[in-house]
């Protein structure tokens, strides 16, 4: 190789130039670009220029392969080429191709700038397959020609104005795009209206700008209810309008506005209605509108004008916003106005967007006579009366007008809701009278009040009733003596805390308190009793210590007028001191304790009286067959002998069979005891201790033996059988026994001997314990 050395690579740019504007074709030589030659050591020289950009206009005409330029090696050996990149090895592959001999680039087809505006490749020189050279870069730019027409970017547009725009109002725009290169003119778009469908009013209702495409209004006259849309057919020219073109079509929407107002289908009406009928519908007016149906545009409101002074009428809208309905808002009346003259007028809720002319209607009410209630005037009255006024004095007169001026009737006059029946009213004058005596205490009364309510009722074919309410205020009588609420009270009998009793009085203020109570009879000497005068409560307390027990107090309540009446109270005097929590009464020792010896003198009696009963029953069986009695006078008090239930003294047969002790259908069952199951044993002391008492050892073992479970009587099983029917016995109510509150004298035990001492102590000390029940005086009265 030989030194190194620099060596200047000069590049010779032959132009190739395609057909000028007279369509004359020179054709110069193709560009020849040499590589550069680099050192030995590498180092990269300077470039001596910038090797420039390679143009071909697209969609060139020419034979294909279409030779572009020649790349060339300044070295003086074998050289091969090779391009490589977009367009060449690259997809899309094959564009540009290279004679590797002789370095001439072909490109083999037409090029599209709107698919690829530009290529960059790279240029090898080869020598035996090495780099001979370092790669150079060739840019090859595809120049544009006007090959394409605007596009709409929409087809058809939609557009929306309203009737009423004014003028030079824009409300679309309309675009179209050119795929041509944006810097040049080729892709430059303009824009004019080609027709207008339907041309009315006016041909050029609309226009468009040329350069954006805005579509604004121009003219007036549009109007919806007779043109509702229109189509504009729009082109669109490159080259500033003198190149390709392309048209669409701008549908606009002409929208509603409220430039109608509604009009009444019938704008007279004649129509009858009852009078005194409240919220009457009376007629609905419909309306038309030549706006969009449905829309707000629609929508009316309406109002009276004349006719309505008095307010009996109000119109209100419909419920498909297209009619108006009148009603009554009053009651009419044929007396005073038999005939009404509406007018009524409609509009839009929407205001009007031009001046127009509203629509009018005239309504003619005819009021309908009908019979009316008789009227109270006032329709409640009060009145004062005393509650013992006299049976047929005068309450008051309570009259009512018949309304219907123009009929000749009459009036009656009847009583409803006269629950106690006090009053009486005459049906031809309304005169209302006292009846029967009045109570203002009855149940019937309110607050010092008794309401009734009158009836009066014309004659007519078919009556009209009506009504009012008398209210008379009772005064009230001191008719009522005062008593005590409580009728039972518990204290203690140490210490006692006085039972307060609550005085009460129906009647009203000035008859009933201040109260005064006095104890009565032989109660002053155990109990006092104070009253409270502003709180209506007296005070019971003992003046001395009472047993446990039951008393009955008797005492006497006085109002201010001293109006009195007698009252019982029954209190209970418990084992306590103080307040009366809870309540304790010791009760004496049981008076079935009876000592074992008397036990056996009542058996003997007992099994003695059982001995007669025999004998009697045999006797009177043996005389059956005699004619006479045993008895020959039958005396209540005497005992007489049943053999079964249901006997009387003529029986003569017996049917002991009816006596069985079984069951029927069960003879196996009988009565028996039931033993308990379970068996205690319990302490009984078979002899007394020394020096003890008798009695306290009886008592002890009695005491035993009621603790025992085992001990009898047991729980019996009792069978009861068939009764018998058609008894001839005659009826037991002559027997009588004494009552039991009835004095009983328990003195002849004492006389029985000393098995029945012990019962005699019992019954003579108790009945001397509650002798203060005695002092209660004969009668006394609740209320």
């Amino acid at each position: 190789m030989g030194n190194r050395r620099t060596e200047r690579l000069t590049l010779t740019l032959l132009l190739y130039q395609v057909q000028s504007r007279s369509n004359v074709g020179v054709q110069q030589q193709l560009p020849i670009m040499d590589f550069r030659r680099f050192s030995n050591s590498l180092s990269r020289t300077k470039r001596d220029w910038v090797i420039p950009a390679i143009n071909f206009p697209e969609n060139h005409r020419a034979h294909y392969p279409k030779a572009m330029a020649q790349i060339k090696s300044s070295k003086l050996v074998p050289i091969t080429y090779k391009i490589s990149g977009p367009g060449a090895d690259q997809r899309p592959q094959g564009l540009f191709v290279v004679d590797r001999q002789s370095g001439m680039i072909y490109v083999t087809q037409p090029l599209d700038r709107e698919k690829q505006d530009k290529y960059i490749l790279s240029a090898h020189a080869l020598m035996e397959g090495t780099k001979a050279e370092e790669p150079m870069e060739l840019i090859i730019n595809v120049l544009d020609q006007n090959d394409n027409r605007p596009e709409f970017t929409h087809n058809p547009f939609h557009g929306r104005v309203s009737e009423s725009t004014a003028t030079d109002h824009s409300f679309m725009t309309v675009t179209a795009v050119d795929r041509d290169d944006p810097n040049t003119e080729n892709a430059i778009v303009r824009y004019r209206i080609l027709a207008q469908v339907p041309a009315v009013p006016r041909p050029h209702m609309f226009a468009i700008n040329s350069v954006s495409g805005v579509v604004s209004v121009v003219a007036e006259g549009l109007d919806r209810e007779t043109h509702p849309e229109y189509k504009l057919i729009i082109e669109a020219a490159d080259r500033e309008g003198a190149g390709l073109t392309a048209s669409c079509t701008a549908i606009i929407s002409i929208t509603d506005s409220n430039d109608n107002a509604p009009q009444f289908t019938i704008t007279s009406i004649s129509i009858s209605v009852p009078e005194n009928e409240l919220g009457r519908e009376v007629v609905w007016l419909k309306v038309t509108d030549q706006d969009e149906r449905g829309s707000p545009n629609t929508y009316t409101k309406y109002s009276i004008i004349e006719g309505n002074d008095r307010g009996h009428f109000n119109i209100s809208t419909g419920p498909s916003k297209m009619e108006g309905i009148l009603t009554t808002v009053k009651e009419l009346d044929f007396e005073r106005v038999p005939v009404f003259t509406l007018l009524v007028v409609v509009e839009n809720e929407v205001a009007f967007s031009r001046p127009v002319s509203t629509s009018t209607a005239t309504v003619t009410v005819r009021v309908e006579d009908r019979n009316e209630p008789p009227v109270f005037s006032p329709a409640e009255i009060h009145m004062l009366r005393s509650e013992d006024a006299a049976v047929g004095s005068t309450v008051t007169d309570f009259t009512a007008q018949d309304p219907d001026t123009a009929r000749k009737q009459s009036i009656r006059y009847q009583l409803r809701d006269d629950a106690a029946k006090w009053l009486s009213i005459d049906k031809n004058t309304g005169q209302v009278k006292v009846k029967s005596s009045m109570d203002r205490e009855s149940s019937y009364v309110k607050d010092g009040k008794y309401t009734v309510l009158i009836l009066a009722y014309d004659n007519d074919t078919v009556p009209a009733t009506g009504t009012g309410t008398l209210v008379v205020s009772l005064l009230d009588v001191n008719d009522n003596a005062p008593v005590i609420k409580q009728r039972k009270a518990t204290l203690c009998d140490r210490d006692p805390v006085p039972a307060l009793l609550d005085i009460v009085d129906p009647d009203g203020p000035g008859n009933t308190g201040p109260f005064t109570v006095e104890l009565q009879g032989e109660h002053r000497i155990n109990w006092t009793i104070s009253t409270n005068s502003t709180r209506n409560v007296a005070a019971l307390a003992p003046k001395r210590a009472m047993s446990p027990g039951d008393y009955n107090v008797l005492m006497r309540v006085y109002d201010a007028e001293l109006l009195f009446q007698d009252s019982t109270l029954d209190v209970e005097v418990c084992q306590c001191q103080g307040a009366v929590s809870t309540c304790f009464i010791p009760h004496p020792a049981p008076r079935a304790h009876i000592p074992s010896l008397a036990t056996g003198v009542l058996g003997v009696i007992f099994a003695i009286l059982l001995l007669l009963l025999l004998l009697l029953l045999f006797l009177r069986r043996s005389s059956s067959e005699k004619d006479g009695p045993l008895f020959e006078e039958a005396v209540r008090d005497n005992i007489f002998c049943y053999d079964e239930e249901g006997g009387g003294e003529e029986d003569q047969e017996y049917d002991l069979s009816q006596l069985h002790r079984g069951l029927d259908h069960r003879p196996e069952v009988f009565s028996t005891d039931v033993f308990p199951n379970a068996q205690t044993l319990l302490h009984y002391r078979l002899r007394p201790q020394e020096d003890e008492e008798l009695c306290n050892f009886i008592e002890d073992n009695l005491q035993a033996a009621d603790s025992d479970p085992t001990a009898p009587p047991y729980d019996s099983l009792l069978v009861f059988d068939y009764e018998g029917v058609d008894s001839e016995a005659g009826s037991l109510s002559s027997l009588n026994s004494s009552g039991s509150d009835e004095e009983q004298d328990y003195q002849n035990l004492v006389h029985w001997g000393p098995c029945f001492s012990r019962l005699a102590n019992l019954y003579t000390t108790r009945s001397e314990e509650d002798g203060d029940a005695d002092t209660l005086p004969g009668k006394a009265e609740w209320v």
